[in-house]
Protein backbone atom coordinates (compact mmCIF):
# COMPACT_ATOMS: atom_id res chain seq x y z
CA UNK A 1 0.00 0.00 0.00
CA UNK A 2 1.14 3.28 -0.95
CA UNK A 3 -0.07 6.99 0.31
CA UNK A 4 -0.24 10.15 -2.05
CA UNK A 5 -0.50 13.17 -0.61
CA UNK A 6 -1.62 16.11 -2.21
CA UNK A 7 -1.09 19.55 -0.73
CA UNK A 8 -3.09 22.80 -0.80
CA UNK A 9 -5.74 24.66 1.50
CA UNK A 10 -8.81 23.47 1.25
CA UNK A 11 -12.31 25.56 0.48
CA UNK A 12 -13.02 27.23 -2.95
CA UNK A 13 -11.48 30.30 -1.99
CA UNK A 14 -8.03 28.35 -3.02
CA UNK A 15 -9.19 25.97 -5.09
CA UNK A 16 -7.27 27.41 -8.35
CA UNK A 17 -4.30 29.10 -6.31
CA UNK A 18 -0.95 27.84 -7.56
CA UNK A 19 -0.37 26.33 -3.92
CA UNK A 20 -3.33 23.70 -4.77
CA UNK A 21 -1.13 22.15 -7.52
CA UNK A 22 -1.20 19.04 -5.51
CA UNK A 23 -4.86 18.78 -4.45
CA UNK A 24 -5.38 18.90 -8.86
CA UNK A 25 -3.03 16.43 -9.58
CA UNK A 26 -4.80 13.98 -6.84
CA UNK A 27 -8.17 15.31 -8.46
CA UNK A 28 -7.12 14.06 -12.12
CA UNK A 29 -5.91 10.66 -10.65
CA UNK A 30 -9.10 10.19 -8.55
CA UNK A 31 -11.31 10.77 -11.52
CA UNK A 32 -9.08 9.03 -14.24
CA UNK A 33 -8.35 5.65 -12.23
CA UNK A 34 -12.00 5.37 -11.10
CA UNK A 35 -11.35 5.70 -7.36
CA UNK A 36 -13.83 5.49 -4.59
CA UNK A 37 -15.54 9.21 -3.58
CA UNK A 38 -13.71 11.29 -1.48
CA UNK A 39 -14.83 11.03 2.21
CA UNK A 40 -13.38 12.94 5.75
CA UNK A 41 -10.89 11.15 7.39
CA UNK A 42 -7.32 11.53 9.23
CA UNK A 43 -8.13 15.68 8.74
CA UNK A 44 -8.47 15.75 5.53
CA UNK A 45 -10.41 14.17 2.02
CA UNK A 46 -9.22 10.66 1.09
CA UNK A 47 -10.29 8.27 -2.29
CA UNK A 48 -8.82 4.64 -2.35
CA UNK A 49 -8.65 2.86 -5.39
CA UNK A 50 -5.64 0.26 -7.30
CA UNK A 51 -3.17 1.49 -9.71
CA UNK A 52 -1.82 -1.80 -11.64
CA UNK A 53 -1.63 -4.23 -8.62
CA UNK A 54 -1.08 -1.62 -6.34
CA UNK A 55 -3.38 -0.24 -3.56
CA UNK A 56 -2.94 3.50 -3.33
CA UNK A 57 -4.69 6.05 -0.69
CA UNK A 58 -4.98 9.33 -1.70
CA UNK A 59 -4.90 12.07 1.06
CA UNK A 60 -5.97 15.42 0.75
CA UNK A 61 -4.77 17.61 3.68
CA UNK A 62 -7.41 19.87 5.22
CA UNK A 63 -5.37 21.19 8.02
CA UNK A 64 -4.15 24.25 5.81
CA UNK A 65 -1.01 24.08 3.79
CA UNK A 66 1.21 25.12 7.46
CA UNK A 67 -0.18 21.65 9.09
CA UNK A 68 -0.13 19.22 6.60
CA UNK A 69 1.93 16.91 8.32
CA UNK A 70 -0.68 16.15 10.97
CA UNK A 71 -2.83 14.58 8.70
CA UNK A 72 -0.15 12.74 7.18
CA UNK A 73 1.16 11.64 10.02
CA UNK A 74 -2.12 10.45 11.35
CA UNK A 75 -2.87 8.65 8.26
CA UNK A 76 0.88 6.41 8.38
CA UNK A 77 0.30 5.36 11.56
CA UNK A 78 -3.07 4.35 10.74
CA UNK A 79 -1.91 1.91 7.84
CA UNK A 80 1.46 1.32 9.74
CA UNK A 81 3.37 2.86 6.94
CA UNK A 82 6.70 3.82 6.36
CA UNK A 83 8.26 7.17 4.74
CA UNK A 84 9.24 5.19 1.92
CA UNK A 85 5.52 4.31 1.31
CA UNK A 86 4.33 8.22 1.27
CA UNK A 87 4.85 10.70 -1.83
CA UNK A 88 3.75 14.22 -2.12
CA UNK A 89 2.53 16.31 -4.62
CA UNK A 90 3.22 19.94 -4.40
CA UNK A 91 3.84 23.41 -6.08
CA UNK A 92 7.91 24.03 -6.44
CA UNK A 93 8.52 28.08 -7.09
CA UNK A 94 11.81 27.20 -8.42
CA UNK A 95 10.87 25.31 -11.40
CA UNK A 96 9.91 26.93 -14.52
CA UNK A 97 5.99 27.00 -15.11
CA UNK A 98 5.49 23.05 -16.37
CA UNK A 99 8.60 21.79 -15.41
CA UNK A 100 8.25 18.80 -13.71
CA UNK A 101 10.87 16.48 -11.50
CA UNK A 102 10.77 13.54 -9.20
CA UNK A 103 12.91 13.79 -5.55
CA UNK A 104 13.39 11.37 -2.96
CA UNK A 105 13.95 12.40 0.26
CA UNK A 106 16.04 15.49 1.24
CA UNK A 107 15.01 19.02 2.57
CA UNK A 108 11.66 20.97 2.55
CA UNK A 109 13.43 24.41 0.99
CA UNK A 110 11.35 26.38 2.95
CA UNK A 111 8.34 25.20 1.75
CA UNK A 112 6.00 25.20 4.59
CA UNK A 113 3.54 21.74 3.29
CA UNK A 114 6.77 19.94 3.58
CA UNK A 115 8.15 21.90 6.40
CA UNK A 116 5.49 20.27 8.81
CA UNK A 117 5.80 16.59 6.56
CA UNK A 118 9.50 16.72 8.09
CA UNK A 119 8.18 17.04 11.13
CA UNK A 120 5.62 14.32 12.11
CA UNK A 121 7.51 11.90 9.52
CA UNK A 122 11.00 12.82 8.72
CA UNK A 123 12.59 13.46 5.22
CA UNK A 124 12.45 10.27 3.44
CA UNK A 125 9.39 10.26 1.22
CA UNK A 126 9.21 10.74 -2.14
CA UNK A 127 8.22 14.11 -3.80
CA UNK A 128 6.81 14.76 -6.98
CA UNK A 129 7.83 18.83 -7.34
CA UNK A 130 5.58 20.21 -10.02
CA UNK A 131 7.33 23.57 -11.39
CA UNK A 132 4.95 26.91 -11.04
CA UNK A 133 7.78 29.67 -11.43
CA UNK A 134 8.94 32.01 -9.24
CA UNK A 135 8.02 36.06 -8.49
CA UNK A 136 11.34 36.93 -8.49
CA UNK A 137 12.04 38.84 -5.17
CA UNK A 138 11.62 36.46 -2.16
CA UNK A 139 9.21 38.50 -0.59
CA UNK A 140 6.81 37.76 -3.09
CA UNK A 141 6.49 34.61 -3.22
CA UNK A 142 3.70 34.00 -0.66
CA UNK A 143 1.09 36.29 -2.41
CA UNK A 144 2.49 34.58 -5.18
CA UNK A 145 1.80 31.20 -4.33
CA UNK A 146 -1.83 32.26 -3.05
CA UNK A 147 -2.84 33.77 -6.43
CA UNK A 148 -4.81 31.64 -8.62
CA UNK A 149 -3.10 30.43 -12.22
CA UNK A 150 -3.87 32.82 -14.66
CA UNK A 151 -5.69 31.83 -17.64
CA UNK A 152 -2.57 31.90 -19.70
CA UNK A 153 -1.10 28.71 -17.90
CA UNK A 154 -3.89 27.01 -18.07
CA UNK A 155 -2.55 24.83 -21.36
CA UNK A 156 0.32 23.61 -19.34
CA UNK A 157 -1.34 23.29 -16.32
CA UNK A 158 -3.39 20.76 -17.84
CA UNK A 159 -0.65 18.80 -19.88
CA UNK A 160 0.85 18.58 -16.46
CA UNK A 161 -2.49 17.28 -15.08
CA UNK A 162 -3.11 14.66 -17.75
CA UNK A 163 0.99 13.31 -17.98
CA UNK A 164 0.53 12.56 -14.17
CA UNK A 165 -2.57 10.61 -14.89
CA UNK A 166 -1.09 8.78 -17.72
CA UNK A 167 1.84 7.78 -15.90
CA UNK A 168 0.56 7.39 -12.64
CA UNK A 169 0.42 3.53 -12.95
CA UNK A 170 4.39 4.07 -13.62
CA UNK A 171 5.09 5.48 -10.39
CA UNK A 172 2.86 3.53 -8.17
CA UNK A 173 4.92 0.28 -10.07
CA UNK A 174 8.31 2.29 -9.09
CA UNK A 175 9.02 3.39 -12.32
CA UNK A 176 9.95 7.11 -12.17
CA UNK A 177 11.59 7.08 -15.85
CA UNK A 178 8.31 5.56 -17.34
CA UNK A 179 6.18 8.01 -15.17
CA UNK A 180 8.94 11.01 -16.55
CA UNK A 181 8.19 10.43 -19.87
CA UNK A 182 4.41 9.94 -20.05
CA UNK A 183 4.34 13.30 -18.24
CA UNK A 184 6.82 14.96 -21.16
CA UNK A 185 4.28 12.65 -23.91
CA UNK A 186 2.21 15.55 -22.78
CA UNK A 187 4.45 19.02 -22.10
CA UNK A 188 6.77 18.48 -24.36
CA UNK A 189 5.16 15.91 -27.48
CA UNK A 190 7.69 15.15 -30.25
CA UNK A 191 7.33 16.58 -33.98
CA UNK A 192 5.41 15.11 -36.04
CA UNK A 193 6.33 13.59 -39.16
CA UNK A 194 4.62 16.24 -40.79
CA UNK A 195 6.24 19.46 -38.87
CA UNK A 196 9.66 17.71 -40.10
CA UNK A 197 8.20 16.62 -43.77
CA UNK A 198 7.17 20.85 -44.09
CA UNK A 199 10.24 22.20 -42.69
CA UNK A 200 12.91 20.26 -45.22
CA UNK A 201 10.49 21.16 -48.16
CA UNK A 202 12.57 24.06 -49.25
CA UNK A 203 15.76 22.23 -48.97
CA UNK A 204 13.77 19.12 -51.40
CA UNK A 205 12.48 21.65 -53.81
CA UNK A 206 16.18 23.45 -54.32
CA UNK A 207 18.14 20.47 -54.71
CA UNK A 208 16.37 19.21 -57.83
CA UNK A 209 16.27 22.84 -59.84
CA UNK A 210 20.38 22.72 -59.13
CA UNK A 211 20.55 19.51 -60.99
CA UNK A 212 18.54 20.56 -63.93
CA UNK A 213 20.18 23.09 -64.76
CA UNK A 214 21.32 22.28 -68.98
CA UNK A 215 24.63 21.18 -69.85
CA UNK A 216 25.91 24.75 -72.26
CA UNK A 217 27.06 21.96 -74.93
CA UNK A 218 23.92 20.35 -75.11
CA UNK A 219 22.60 23.92 -76.24
CA UNK A 220 24.91 24.12 -79.75
CA UNK A 221 23.74 23.41 -82.86
CA UNK A 222 25.50 20.26 -84.44
CA UNK A 223 27.21 23.10 -87.04
CA UNK A 224 28.58 24.95 -83.84
CA UNK A 225 29.80 21.84 -82.65
CA UNK A 226 31.42 20.14 -85.81
CA UNK A 227 33.32 24.10 -85.81
CA UNK A 228 34.42 23.63 -82.23
CA UNK A 229 36.83 20.48 -82.84
CA UNK A 230 38.52 22.67 -85.13
CA UNK A 231 39.26 25.21 -82.97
Amino acid sequence: MQLWVGLGNPGSKYAMNRHNIGFMALDHIASDHGFAPWRGKFQGAVSEGRLGSEKIVLLKPETFMNKSGQSVGEAMRFFKLTPEDVIVFHDEIDLAPGKLRVKDGGGHAGHNGLRSIHGHIGEAYRRIRMGVGHPGHKDAVPGYVLRDFPKADQGWLDDMMRGISDGAVALAEGDKGRFMNAVSLRTAPPRSSKTSSKSEAPAEKTAPQAEAAPDEAEQLSPLQRLIGKFR
